[in-house]
């Protein structure tokens, strides 16, 4: 019998909600948490129940070795939400986390024989176009934080404090190895709706890019764009949570 603790562990709803119809699974980018997903709810129709996913090393699970790969973590993760299945449910990725919606959304389908209402990608290329930068999960320290800076997503403040990053450097090794040693597979499109979002100066993720999880879907499709970088999930949060709620209405 599994120990539901365990399960819970897995999954924050700041807001419970047992009269929703919906819930939205949220999965955060690198290095980040459930703490990103707080007030979700706050901006979404009240039909919907925000369901953050917490990943070990970080809030509740933060005494859990954090994953380095793509394959068993999904495979923890859909053994955490299956009890939660019970009423229609879509996804929601940025970045890392939208790379990790897309296969438990494609392994949800081969386990359980179901499907998010809707498949959410925010801030991540399509699966099958490689990373064209190097791996940087295994620089010497000075280098990995180097890049860290250069990618923008980690406050100065806890990149100048030696005793925070020695515990956030563990967390993003491995979260950036999750992404840096996944090999695509083909499969048949998802019988579900795929909406992208993307920042209109992320360097990092093209339109090109985004429009490309089309061939993902063999149903409906929308790409949304918004003013801001890779990390437009904070500094657009506003007018990207009210497209999200549009998906609910």
């Amino acid at each position: 019998m599994r120990n539901k603790s365990n399960i819970d562990s897995w999954i924050v709803c700041f807001q419970s909600n047992p009269q929703a119809s919906l819930r939205l699974f949220c999965f955060p980018y690198a290095g980040g948490s459930s703490f990103i997903f707080r007030t979700w709810s706050d901006y979404l129709p009240s039909n919907v129940e925000v369901c953050a996913i917490e990943l070990p090393g970080r809030g509740r699970q933060i005494k859990l070795a954090p994953f380095n790969r793509l394959e068993p973590l999904v495979k923890a993760i859909a053994s955490s939400i299956q009890p939660y299945l019970d009423r229609p449910f879509c996804l929601f990725g940025h970045s890392m986390g939208g790379l990790i919606s897309f296969e438990l959304a494609r392994l949800l389908r081969q386990k359980y024989g179901i499907l998010p209402q809707c498949l959410f990608v925010s801030g991540h290329r399509a699966p099958q176009i490689p990373d064209p930068d190097p791996p940087i999960h295994n620089l010497p320290e000075a280098a990995l934080l180097e890049q860290l800076r250069h990618l923008n997503g980690t406050p100065a403040a806890v990149l100048e404090n030696a005793e925070l990053m020695q515990l956030f450097l563990p967390i993003l090794r491995a979260d950036f190895a999750v992404l840096e040693t996944y090999v695509y597979t083909p499969q048949a499109p998802l019988e579900c709706a795929i909406a992208t979002f993307g920042g209109l100066e992320d360097s990092r993720v093209s339109y090109q890019q985004l429009q490309a999880w089309q061939q993902h879907t063999k149903t409906s499709f929308s790409l949304h764009v918004f003013p801001g970088d890779h990390f437009f999930l904070h500094s657009a949060q506003p007018i990207l949570l009210q497209c999200l709620a549009q998906y609910f209405l």
